[in-house]
Parts: C-alpha cells; sequence; structure tokens
C-alpha cells in the first residue's frame, strides 16, 4: 500500500506520546495540574444546569451497555449489506477496545478528580475509555463512510458530525468532573494511534475480500 508508511509513522507517534504523557501521570501526576486546572475551570464555568443535562445525555451513549447495544445493530446493518470486513473491523475495534482499557487502567491507576462529580463513575480515571471508546469506535465509522459514502457532500457532513461528537464526549467527560483533562487527550491517543496502525492492514484484507468476491 503506497500510504502505509505513514499510517504507520502516525501510530506509532501517537503511541509514543501517550506514552509520554501516562509516563508523567505515573509518576509526575502534580506537574499536570497546570494543564489540567485551567481547562477545568474554564470548561466548567459555573456548572449552568441546562448544560449540564446535555453533556449527562450525550455521555450517556458512549456508557458499556448502550455502546454495545449500537454497534451491534450497525454491525447486523453492515452485514445485511454484504459489508463483512467492516462488520468485523467496527465489533473488532469495540472489543480491543474493552480489553485494553481494562489493562491500560491497571498499569497507571490514576485516581479521578477530587472535584464534584455530576454523575456516577467508579474505577481509575487515566485513560479516559468513554473518550478511548468514540475515538477507536467513531474513527472506525469515520472511515467506513469514507470509503462507503459516494455522495462527498454527505460524506463530509457524516465525518464531521461524526468528529464532532468525539469532541463533545471528551469535553463531557471534563465537565462532568469524573476525568482530567489528560485523561481524555491520553483516551484519543489511544484510539487514533489504534486506527492508524491497524488502518493499512484493513485496507488491504479488505481489497482482497472485494477482489475475491467475499464481500460487496
Amino acid at each position: 500500500m503506497k500510504n502505509k508508511q505513514t499510517y504507520l509513522t502516525r501510530g506509532v507517534f501517537a503511541l509514543l506520546l501517550f506514552v509520554i504523557l501516562g509516563y508523567a501521570v505515573k509518576f509526575y501526576p502534580n506537574q499536570l495540574a497546570g494543564i489540567d486546572s485551567p481547562i477545568q475551570t474554564w470548561l466548567r464555568g459555573d456548572l449552568p444546569p441546562l448544560l449540564t443535562n446535555v453533556f449527562t445525555i450525550i455521555t450517556s451513549a458512549i456508557n458499556p451497555p448502550i455502546i454495545i447495544a449500537w454497534v451491534l445493530i450497525l454491525v447486523m446493518v453492515f452485514l445485511s449489506k454484504g459489508w463483512k470486513i467492516e462488520a468485523a473491523f467496527l465489533a473488532g475495534n469495540l472489543l480491543l477496545h474493552g480489553i485494553l482499557i481494562k489493562l491500560i487502567k491497571l498499569v497507571y491507576q490514576r485516581s479521578r478528580p477530587t472535584i464534584p462529580h455530576l454523575v456516577e463513575e467508579g474505577g481509575f480515571s487515566f485513560p479516559s475509555g468513554h473518550a478511548m471508546a468514540t475515538a477507536i469506535v467513531l474513527g472506525t465509522l469515520i472511515i467506513i463512510a469514507q470509503q462507503r459514502i459516494q455522495q462527498n457532500q454527505m460524506k463530509r457532513l457524516v465525518q464531521v458530525l461524526m468528529l464532532g461528537f468525539i469532541v463533545t464526549i471528551m469535553a463531557s467527560r471534563v465537565y462532568l468532573g469524573v476525568h482530567y483533562p489528560t485523561d481524555v487527550i491520553g483516551g484519543a491517543l489511544m484510539g487514533f494511534a489504534i486506527l492508524n496502525i491497524e488502518f493499512p492492514f484493513y485496507d488491504k484484507l479488505r481489497f482482497q475480500w472485494r477482489f475475491t468476491g467475499k464481500q460487496k
């Protein structure tokens, strides 16, 4: 693939940034206060009730039972269209996220912010599972939209909406007080790294399956 090295380089670079950030989280957490605190203060403001309700509803869309449900629905839709590799790509990335997030959190064991939480959340804080899930799952859908939607304006609209949702989820986790900004940055970096490392191999397999008639 012509751009294989480009994607792998991006993925490795994002992974390196995640490792550097994780090192700071693990050994120098106090040094990150200069990044986290100003963003928390700016984003949360005076906690207007309307914004709290909006962010609470939005963030719930990535809660494990809900994201599993809508990913399964999309997988069934893809299979009904004969998009087998896309279905496997989406389901596989959700499963990969579920495994990795538990292992990574055990490595860093960062406590959640001590500011008031506006939703109930347990476990460790770094990286944000919601941010990582959104980055990897919606990132997968952005790739599929790029390959499957023929009309350029519709393609761009879908991709922009998905990218906007990723950013909104990241902001919601900080606003609701359950993550530091560096948690959501870490989650997004890991999701971005995984997608870029996977993409050349997924795209090659997709071409082979379509060429040999294994899928549409």
